[in-house]
């Protein structure tokens, strides 16, 4: 135990060190383990002060703590081993380095101490002895001469303090006793702050009036936690003005932090007040209701929550998360901005079919191909597909099958190819429309961390269709873009990859989840726009366009009976022949699809379902309903009878009700009125080629083959060439190839006598691509170019009957082109009888149908001179046969 303690005569200089100051008015508690304090305290704390001598100990920030601080409640409680740690080193900075210890600096500054009370503590078996001591800040000095005295320090000092006479004329001064004021002010608006916290602050009140004020501001400034650098501020303020400028922006510093840390604790406070009153209020709302008798387990929306969950089957880790989720779900009260959030999070982990898939019947492949026949009409390359598709499945159900993609025009009958797949598998469909997704959290979801966080359209279409193994259709894929948001094409590489989408990871999901029981369906209509390792984890099957026949085969046996179905006619009431159908499909539709097509019927079945309606009213009635005799209703109403009506259900077809007297058979007359003039005729291409300079390209287009006119014309000027259209880079290069390629020949061509002749002199060539509103790329229209150009400058026409495609080069040799299938299906459309190719595209020939081939001619081409030869009436005669 330590000893007593004793009071001392004896005077220490405290000088600044590391991040502690003392100053004056102040006490500060020290304890002293170091041999050369415990030296220091022994022989100098017990003599007084000798030839302006006096002993120097450099406190510590870890070694000292402030006693009977007056502001601050509990600082300085020091008690044994056990107490805030105070001490002292009086060893010099050359023996601290050598002892490898940090070396002592020094201050210029400091104040002189007394000492209140010395504790001697129990003396260890190593012979170490440690003092406590209480020492109590008197003046500010200045050190003057610093020397050792065996292993401590002692130093000359002298006083900076003002002296009693010296402070009573600075009382008088007016600034000082404006700034007292304020002090004064500052520090008891402090202190009735303290008041309702500390007991022991009363006494401060009695130091206001008793204690000079320029003490008063070194006692408040110690009880205070503040840096070294403002506590070596307040000892360096020898001038009194300056001491309390300083003491009392502190003093207002600390008393602001207080009402600050005040306001935030009573806001806390008054929030956990309204939680633990909503807590108790529910809890005599649960304790009513069981007394009533009205508590029913399934009211409980969280115990529903967990039962649902518990019934999802999900796999072991999923369903630690989801209670881990639930435990937090149940710890927060409804009104918390985070419970709707994670309580949504829960019902979708809950509503997923993890484990639930649709029960395959077993594959009649049979039945299969006479649904899809039934279903579709033609294209027996892709229904073939489909088959050998679905027999793999038959024989091998787990099969890792390819991610089908259907390529082709609109309106071929993509989606439905899809739909009739989840036919054939007994399996639900569910269409992802990707069309202008720019957003990679379309398909992997947003994080939860977002507000109005949502899961990816994947995750959320399984949560639709309640199965984990739908035949999900990508529809649009190649619409997809890509912005700072992310790459939605990218994103779908994990979902197509078959040894990657086992387990999914969706961001909002945030666990693993299998996608490799769903079949993935994907529709485009270009291959260009579709990044290639996307591509490349597809079967791209490509759906050509349909042919005439084949249009007029689907309007007669799928069209036609589902639009009377849809606007609730049968043929009792409208008939389309197949010779009417035949004309508009010439006339009113160019498309590769039937879309047109039926939307043109859609309007023949509403202009008859209007004559219809309003002939209802006029209609005879059938035998089978007697009509009610106006004598016999006035006698049972004049006797004040009830009157017994027949009611009519509304899926009551009405032709059963009433007759027709003769069914509506749509004629050209009809036609006109319903839908217009003709909009298209087989003279069109006749009448656009009919001056020189004009020709007929092939194109292919994402809404399948067109047909394109290039016109040329010269005009004066400086040898320029002209080009509009909306045309892209590739074409214009097409253009220049094509013109430098007819000056090059022009003499071969009979163009101009002489090979030095300029074609161009004093005149300019503008070649325009009409539809000009509509852009244009490619390569396929250098031979049309070439004719084009060929025809101005020979003012010879090309033939009205001939359209051509195909790439050329610098030497003249023709290149194969793309989509020839679509390309001829376009110029049957438009009544085009001759179609020239390059010789390298004989091998496409094959797909397209024996009808429309054996109706036209197709002339193969190696070079430019070939095709001069077939577009013009007679043949272009050159002059010579030589090739460049």
């Amino acid at each position: 135990m330590a000893d007593s303690p004793v009071e001392l005569p004896g005077r220490l200089a405290i000088l600044p060190f590391r991040n502690k100051v003392l100053l004056p008015g102040a006490i500060v508690r020290i304890r002293c383990t170091n041999p050369s304090s415990v030296k220091l305290v022994e022989q100098e704390l017990w003599q007084k002060e000798e030839k302006g001598l006096i002993g120097v100990l450099p406190v510590r920030d870890s070694e000292a703590a402030a006693v009977g601080s007056l502001l601050s409640p509990g600082v300085g409680s020091d008690s044994g081993e056990g107490g805030s740690k105070a001490g002292g080193s009086g060893e010099s900075s050359k023996q601290d380095t050598k002892n490898g210890k940090e070396p002592i600096h020094w201050h210029s500054k400091g104040v002189a101490a007394r000492a209140l009370h010395l504790s001697r503590g129990v003396e260890k078996p190593s012979g170490r002895v440690t003092y406590i001591v209480v020492l109590e800040g008197l003046c500010r000095f200045s050190v003057q001469e610093l020397s050792a005295r065996g292993s401590y320090h002692v130093a000359r000092v002298s006083r900076l303090d003002m002296t009693k006479t010296e402070l009573e004329q600075a009382e008088q001064d007016p600034d000082l006793i404006a700034l007292s004021r304020q002090f004064k002010a500052t520090a008891m608006e402090l202190i009735s702050v303290l008041e309702q916290k500390q007991k022991t602050v009363g006494r401060t009140k009695v130091l206001l009036d008793t204690v000079p004020v320029y003490r008063l501001a070194d006692i408040f400034v110690a009880s205070f936690e503040i840096s070294f650098e403002e506590q070596l501020s307040m000892l360096d303020s020898v001038d009194l003005k300056v001491r309390l400028s300083k003491a009392t922006e502190l003093v207002d510093r600390h008393l602001q932090s207080i009402l600050v840390a005040e306001k935030i604790t009573q806001k806390v406070e008054g929030q956990l007040s309204k939680s633990q009153k909503e807590f108790l209020l529910r809890q005599q709302m649960r304790a009513i209701k069981e007394e009533l008798g009205d508590n029913d387990d399934d009211e409980d929306d969280v115990a529903a929550l967990e039962r649902k969950m518990q019934n999802a089957g999900m796999p072991a880790n999923i369903w630690k998360h989801a209670q881990r989720e639930l435990r937090r779900l149940r710890k927060m009260q409804p009104q918390q901005p985070g419970y709707s959030s994670s309580r949504a999070y829960l019902e979708l982990l809950a509503d997923l079919p993890w484990q639930k898939v649709s029960e395959e019947r077993e594959l009649d492949l049979r039945a299969a191909k006479e649904s899809l026949d039934q279903d579709h009409y033609g294209l027996p390359k892709v229904k073939q597909r489909i088959i050998e598709y679905l027999a793999v499945r038959k024989l091998k159900p787990d099969a890792r099958g390819p991610v089908l993609c259907f390529v082709g025009p609109p309106g071929v009958g993509k989606t439905s190819l899809a739909s009739s797949i989840a036919k054939a598998l007994n399996r639900k469909f569910i269409r992802i429309s990707l069309g202008g997704v720019k957003d990679e959290a379309d398909i992997r979801g947003h994080r939860r961390t977002y507000i109005g966080s949502m899961p990816g359209r994947l995750i959320d279409g399984l949560k639709r269709v309640s199965v984990s193994n739908p035949v999900m259709l990508l529809d649009e894929i190649d619409k997809t873009g890509s912005d700072v948001r992310g790459d939605p094409a990218s994103a779908l590489l994990e979902v197509l990859d078959p040894e990657q989408n086992k387990t999914f990871n969706d961001h909002y999901l945030n666990v693993p989840f299998d996608l490799s029981k769903v079949i993935f369906v994907a529709t485009a209509n270009r291959m260009q726009p579709i990044p290639p390792p996307l591509l490349d984890s597809m079967e791209v099957i490509e759906l050509p366009g349909y042919t005439p026949e084949e249009k007029l085969k689907i309007a007669m046996k799928h069209l036609i009976p589902r639009v009377l179905e849809q606007h609730g006619l049968s043929s009792a009431y409208l008939q389309i022949p197949e010779v009417r159908s035949k004309l508009i499909i010439e006339r009113y539709t160019r498309e590769a699809g039937v879309r047109n097509l039926e939307r043109n019927l859609a309007a023949l079945a509403r202009a008859a379902a209007v004559k219809v309606a309003e002939q209802v009213n006029t209609l005879r009635l059938s035998k089978e309903i007697q009509p009610i005799t106006t004598t016999l209703l006035d006698s049972r109403l004049a006797d004040g009878g009830e009157v017994e009506m027949e009611v009519i259900p509304m899926g009551h077809d009405i032709s059963n009700t009433y007759e027709n007297p003769s069914p509506m058979i749509v004629d050209e007359t009809m036609l006109e009125k319903v839908l217009g003039p003709p909009r298209f005729d087989d003279r069109e291409a006749a009448d656009r080629v009919a001056s020189p300079g004009v020709s007929v390209g092939l194109v292919w287009t994402s809404f399948g083959g067109e047909v394109q006119f290039v016109e040329a014309t010269a005009m004066v000027g400086k040898g320029d060439l002209h080009l509009t259209g909306q045309l892209g880079d590739v074409i214009k290069e097409s253009a220049q190839l094509a013109l430098t390629w007819v000056r090059a020949r022009a003499a071969d061509l009979n163009l101009s006598p002489t090979s030095d002749i300029n074609l161009l002199e004093s005149r300019d060539i503008h070649i325009h691509f009409p539809a000009g509103a509509v852009p244009k790329d490619g390569p396929s229209a250098g031979v049309t170019l070439v004719t084009s150009l060929v025809s101005l400058f020979s003012n010879r026409k090309v033939r009205a009957d001939t359209a051509m495609t195909g790439e050329m080069t610098l030497r003249g040799l023709v290149l194969p082109v793309g989509g020839v299938k679509d390309k001829v299906l376009a110029a049957h459309r438009y009544g085009i009888k001759r179609v020239i190719l390059p010789e390298r595209n004989l091998k496409d020939l094959t797909e397209v149908p024996s009808p429309i081939l054996s109706g036209m001619e197709i002339l193969l081409v190696k070079r430019i001179e070939e095709v001069l030869d077939h577009a013009f009436e007679g043949g272009c005669l050159l002059r010579s046969r030589s090739k460049l």
